[in-house]
């Protein structure tokens, strides 16, 4: 074990070293800690009675939860508890509940439960958890992954606030990597980083606080068993990618790399290359990019590109994007792989894409005229004094629901802005569309 200041301590993880005391040192989920929110009542260590609601906190991995729970027991003098759902039972929640109430009744002391996980418990170690919360006994802090509309019971989803925390921004990642350099828990100055390593400290974590603080004390543990003499170690961009074995990628959010890998990785869908599609978005992936960001794109790839060749496209990147948000990463990187794959391989038009665009082109240049007649609506008083509706033809009474009427004012006339390719489902919508086309202007021949 290394002798020298902050590295001695390697028995205990940084990342648990560095787990603040206090809500004010919490780095990121600033939209539930601001000045009154239930966090901060429940953390009230300013003589007045702290608040006892018991909260749900949803989230991905490494976003705060159990530090949050862990500063306003401390900060509050509440005693803490922690239970896993992964190891505990009913059982265990009803010890913890005896022992609660008791400390209350005897001592007047206030505890905090925290249950992690709790997704995993049955409904009916939930209900086990129901008396203790309803009576006060204790103040449950519980923290899932997963959605807790689906995986929390309705009876405990209504006694409890539920707060939803956010990715930590590479801000808030920072923030926590500079602290850990410096700070007597953490590495008290034994190393030096060096602003690549940083930067790519950063963008591993991906928003997660956990991983951060790992990457940095397997970074500053090989640093120093390279370095000799006296000076501080100096992590560099090899040293991480070497320490927590990731190739280290250049991949900038905000500079041409990103837009570089994103046009490449559109335009291998575009291409119908499942094979390059896929590596762009495991460059993403591993680089940190936001999932809704390319989730986004694959929606906008099943529109412009594949269209109406694949009607089923579109609401495949849909929900490979709900499921995203739904479920998170790194799975959500299984349904964003479905539909990249899907995508790739369906036929592809643009023919609406570049049919909305001739439209707007045409309305731009003011090729607008006036709404037919029969188009017009008809339902307010004086409207067929006016002539509106004068001759619409319902589709509805037809035999075949399509009639001989001009939609079109005159100033477009004629114009075709959806052609549609030979390409997949819009063959057979072409054949159709022409013979529909044919009945439609019907009208417009017989008035010619």
């Amino acid at each position: 074990m290394d002798a020298r200041p902050g590295l001695g301590s390697a028995a205990v993880p940084l990342a648990v070293r560095m787990r603040p005391a206090r809500l004010d040192e919490v780095a990121g989920q600033r939209h539930l800690l601001g000045p009154g929110s239930p966090l901060v009542s429940l953390a009230r260590d300013d003589g007045r009675p702290p608040s006892a609601v018991s909260v749900i906190l949803w989230g991905p991995p490494g976003t705060g939860k159990t530090t949050l729970a862990q500063a306003i027991a401390r900060q509050s003098g509440r005693r803490f508890v922690e239970l896993s759902a992964i190891t505990a039972g009913v059982r265990d929640v009803r010890e913890v509940m005896e022992r609660a109430l008791a400390d209350r009744d005897l001592y007047g002391s206030s505890t905090v439960l925290f249950l992690d996980e709790i997704h995993r418990f049955t409904k009916a170690q939930q209900d086990a958890l129901l008396p203790g919360v309803e009576n006060g006994w204790v103040i449950l802090i519980a923290a899932t992954t997963e959605n807790p509309s689906f995986s929390v019971i309705s009876p405990l989803l209504s006694r409890s606030l539920l707060l939803t925390l956010e990715p930590l921004s590479d801000d808030d990642l920072g923030v926590l990597v500079d602290r850990a350099l410096v700070d007597p828990r953490g590495l008290a100055a034994a190393v030096q980083l060096d602003p690549g390593a940083r930067e790519a400290i950063i963008r591993l974590a991906s928003g997660d606080a956990r991983r951060a603080l790992t990457a940095l004390e397997a970074a500053a543990q090989s640093a120093t068993t390279e370095s000799t003499g006296d000076a501080p170690a100096v992590v560099t961009a090899e040293i991480v990618a070497a320490a927590v074995d990731r190739a280290l990628l250049r991949y900038d959010k905000n500079g041409d790399e990103h837009y570089d890998v994103i046009s490449a990785f559109i335009k291998s869908i575009r291409g119908s290359d499942p094979d390059a599609a896929l590596h762009y978005l495991a460059r993403m992936i591993e680089a940190g990019e936001d999932p809704r960001f390319i989730a986004r794109r694959v929606i906008i790839s099943a529109a412009e590109d594949i269209g109406l060749a694949d009607p089923q496209a579109l609401p495949i990147a849909v929900a490979a994007a709900q499921a995203v948000q739904l479920i998170g990463m790194p799975e959500g990187r299984i349904p964003l792989a479905e539909a990249v794959v899907y995508l790739a391989t369906a036929p592809k038009s643009n023919a609406a894409y570049v049919g909305i665009d001739e439209a707007i082109t045409d309305v731009r240049a003011g090729r607008i005229g006036r709404v037919p007649a029969p188009l017009r609506d008809a339902h307010y008083p004086g409207a067929k004094r006016l002539g509106h509706g004068a001759g619409y033809a319902y589709p509805h009474d037809d035999p075949i629901g399509v009639v001989a009427q001009q939609h079109l004012p005159d100033a477009v006339a004629g114009r075709e802005y959806y052609r549609p390719t030979e390409r997949g489902s819009e063959r057979g919508i072409g054949a159709r569309l022409a013979k529909l086309r044919a009945i439609i202007r019907g009208a417009r021949d017989r008035r010619g």
